[in-house]
């Protein structure tokens, strides 16, 4: 007795069954195989904390508010969004637009449209779950947005650490190095590398010590190429070392490091080529060459 055939829904269930299996799948590997976290990252990670809480951008929501206030409240509540999207929008650079709200609401809307596009195309209730790989979607633009802006501090990082080492050499402290640098910087001229020192600066003048102001800025950045550099100065400041020396040999060092990623990258755009290639390349040069043989086959045969 044959069974019974597959029928839509359970195909749609089987497919998402096999598309959460292999998220589920991937985010275990990925925290099986993560490196250990650095073990001294318990202050910056304090200091996290207190920068997020300082100033909330949902203190603003009314629980007995509209359903959508309800609903960004039902939210951050259950997922604990609000210190996640807090630091996603730190790292940004905390522009106006988007606010962490505006990217509550983000969120919202592609779990909204992932939920209910699927279920009025097909008409299966059994679609409307996919609203949770709607509801993540957005924070891969925001890490794009993220890494865009580490690359551009990145890119000017080498070359602020050598002013520092010149100004420093001339007899003024890392911190009024800094003032003097940013001087003769006109602010719309000023890159975010630039922005961050002033941020760090401004920390400093308003009664913050010096050691949690750098820990704030390789919070902000949230890169560990400034990680390190604020671990240097912290060190050279508690062990009165020099710190000449120290940042000329490091922003070296980090010149180096970029031109081994330079020369990577250059090695491996031969293998990547190869794709392109497999893909629209070499199949319209076999037709361009088979297809006469292949009309000569079809027509009268091989003619011999």
């Amino acid at each position: 007795m044959s069974e019974p055939p597959i029928g839509p829904g359970m195909h749609w269930l089987l497919f998402g069954v096999a598309v959460f299996g292999s998220f589920a799948a991937y985010t275990a590997a990925n925290r099986m195989f993560a490196p250990p976290g650095e073990g001294d990252e318990g202050d910056l990670s304090k200091l996290a904390k207190k920068e997020v809480g300082t100033s909330s951008a949902f203190s603003s929501l009314n629980p007995n508010g509209s359903p959508l206030d309800r609903l960004d409240l039902f939210l951050l509540k259950t997922f604990h969004l609000d210190v996640k999207l807090e630091e996603l929008h730190m790292m940004m650079g905390r522009p106006q637009k988007p606010s962490p709200l505006d990217m509550l609401h983000l969120k919202e809307f592609f779990a909204a449209a992932f939920a209910l596009g699927p279920f009025l195309i097909t008409g299966e209730w059994i679609l409307i779950p996919f609203g949770a790989i709607g509801f993540l979607l957005p924070d891969s633009i925001f890490n794009g947005r993220i890494r865009t802006r580490q690359q551009a501090i990145m890119r000017n990082f080498p070359t602020m650490v050598d002013l520092m080492a010149l100004t420093i050499e001339a007899g003024l402290d890392y911190m009024a190095a800094i003032e003097r640098i940013l001087k003769n910087i006109r602010p719309e001229h000023r890159t975010e590398l630039e922005r961050e020192f002033e941020k760090m600066v401004n920390e400093v003048q308003l009664g913050y010590t010096r050691r949690d102001a750098l820990k704030r800025l390789a919070l902000r950045t949230g890169l560990p190429e400034v990680r390190s550099f604020v671990g240097l100065i912290i060190q050279s400041d508690e062990l009165g070392t020099s710190l000449v020396e120290l940042l000329r040999n490091y922003a070296a060092d980090m010149r180096f490091r970029r031109l081994n990623k330079a020369e990577k990258l250059a090695a491996q755009a031969a293998t990547k080529m190869l794709i392109p290639l497999f893909i629209f390349i070499f199949p319209t040069v076999f037709i361009m060459m088979l297809a006469p043989m292949m009309k000569s086959l079809i027509s009268g045969g091989l003619g011999f």
